[in-house]
């Protein structure tokens, strides 16, 4: 599997924290689109059909992405991409698998933050120490992936950046 070498992690943690701004914007007309039809008044009302949207509009982002070009925008930007184990394209399954697994970067820290009932920066800090104990799992893989992409049987792989022959006219 030469040439299908994992990027380095500050790369993937960067690229997650690009990826967190564009989806601020998915989220926003999303959102907007979901009090449009359910004439909402405020994100109190119908709160977890909301988030249930929610998880299905990003949902189907990713899975399109990662299944059509195995790239996202921001995936694009930092020359990462994901593939299935042996380099090629990404079936809608296991593109649909992966984004579930991937919620497992957030969800034992919330559940930790809701079970013990925490607030503000406790709540942050909790969520924060999740995600970076999450991280870790890359170091501990012999290929450097994360423990989601392991279990999906996907991996990121780092994208070369073309190089551009310039003709002397």
């Amino acid at each position: 599997m030469t040439g299908l070498q994992a990027p380095l992690l500050r790369r993937r943690l960067i690229c997650m924290v690009y990826e967190a701004m564009l989806l601020f914007g998915i989220v926003f007309v999303s959102g907007f689109i979901f009090d449009v039809i359910t004439q909402s008044r405020h994100a109190l009302m119908l709160r977890h059909l909301r988030q249930f949207w929610l998880f299905l509009v990003i949902g189907a982002y990713f899975v399109f992405c990662w299944s059509r070009s195995g790239q996202t925008l921001a995936m694009q930007t930092w020359r990462i991409r994901v593939t299935d184990l042996d380099g090629s394209r990404v079936p809608v399954i296991k593109a649909v698998v992966r984004y579930c697994l991937s919620w497992v970067w957030f969800l034992p820290a919330m559940a930790l933050d809701y079970q013990f009932g925490l607030k503000e920066w406790h709540m942050v800090i909790v969520v924060a120490l999740g995600i970076a104990g999450w991280a870790l799992t890359a170091r501990m893989d012999k290929d450097g992936q994360f423990l989601h992409d392991r279990l999906a049987k996907t991996r990121l792989i780092h994208v070369p950046a073309e190089t551009r022959l310039t003709t002397q006219a």
